[in-house]
């Protein structure tokens, strides 16, 4: 993969906010623009354009603690801005004070943590850079989902709420708060797309695991320690990721793993290539959670 390595860096907590508001500032101004068309009339004037003033004061504060509390746990990311214009390539940044951190809680090594953490991100990078249908692929669903957002968003508002309520108390009922914001058409195109994420995810803690073997002293201690630490929240710090959907991405990690390792597995690693051919091998909306049959329609040709 020529220049990933050369569009690396390391950042401190604020580096890390810094380099992601603007891609985080175009998702809310899309999706801002479309729930004002929803609730005010064409054009709408000096109503619209008040009510334009007030969302983005209460976006911009919204945005600054969204970031301020994920700017404390993240450790890397392969920065792939979807929403951006120009299809600049994406960059890899690793946030050091997370990582030492992170490395003291755990009581491992910060050379070899550092290394496996690494192969996380560059493995993201590996599944954009080496499949470049890949990203236009996503861009093209996540504008979708924002347009279907914005339909949707008027009618069930009261319900999401209520969602969020029970959501922050632990009483999900196994619908996530986000997706009682969305009508049937939403929510289909939003679990498809979490399958892909879970594989993204999933395929990048596998080969951290796997790969860590012959690169990562101690890999085993590390990964165990980590994922221990993964599982182990606070009351504050469990309600604090459901609020901000992040629950949605731990969730990712474990069901993509597993998802991953059963097949490799069941057919051997070799078959974990036909998951990058194209938007037709990548898993369905429940393949993620039962990857039989995700081999029976893809590898074994099974009608889905």
């Amino acid at each position: 993969m020529p220049g990933v390595v050369e569009r690396s860096g390391v950042v401190d907590r604020a580096g890390w906010v810094r380099a992601n508001t603007g891609s985080f500032a175009s998702l809310m101004s899309k999706l801002e623009t479309e729930l004002l068309d929803q609730v005010m009339p064409p054009g709408g004037g000096l109503a619209k354009a008040t009510m334009a003033l007030a969302n983005r004061w209460v976006t911009t504060r919204q945005l600054g603690f969204l970031l301020g509390f994920m700017g404390t746990r993240v450790l890397g990311q392969y920065d792939l801005a979807l929403l951006s214009t120009e299809a600049a390539p994406g960059r890899l940044l690793f946030v050091e004070e997370n990582i030492r951190s992170t490395a003291r809680a755990l009581g491992v090594p910060i050379g070899p943590f550092r290394t496996w953490i690494a192969l996380h991100e560059t493995t993201h990078a590996f599944e954009f850079e080496a499949h470049p249908w890949l990203r236009p692929y996503l861009a093209e669903r996540l504008e979708r989902q924002l347009a279907l957002f914005g339909k949707d968003a008027r009618g069930l508002g009261r319900e999401a709420l209520r969602g969020l309520g029970r959501s922050i108390r632990g009483e999900s009922g196994g619908e996530h708060w986000i997706e009682r914001m969305m009508g049937p058409e939403q929510r289909a195109l939003f679990r498809e797309t979490q399958a892909v994420m879970s594989l993204l995810e999933g395929f990048s803690d596998y080969v951290m695991d796997e790969v860590g073997r012959d690169l990562v002293p101690d890999v085993e201690r590390i990964s165990e320690r980590f994922h221990e630490r993964r599982n182990q929240r606070s009351s504050f710090e469990r309600a604090m990721l459901r609020l901000t959907g992040m629950d949605l991405k731990i969730e990712q990690y474990r069901k993509g793993e597993k998802f991953v390792r059963a097949i490799a597995e069941h057919r051997g690693r070799h078959a974990l290539a036909r998951l990058w051919e194209g938007p037709q091998t990548l898993p369905r909306d429940g393949e993620i959670e039962a990857p039989q049959r995700w081999i029976a329609r893809v590898l074994d040709g099974s009608p889905a």
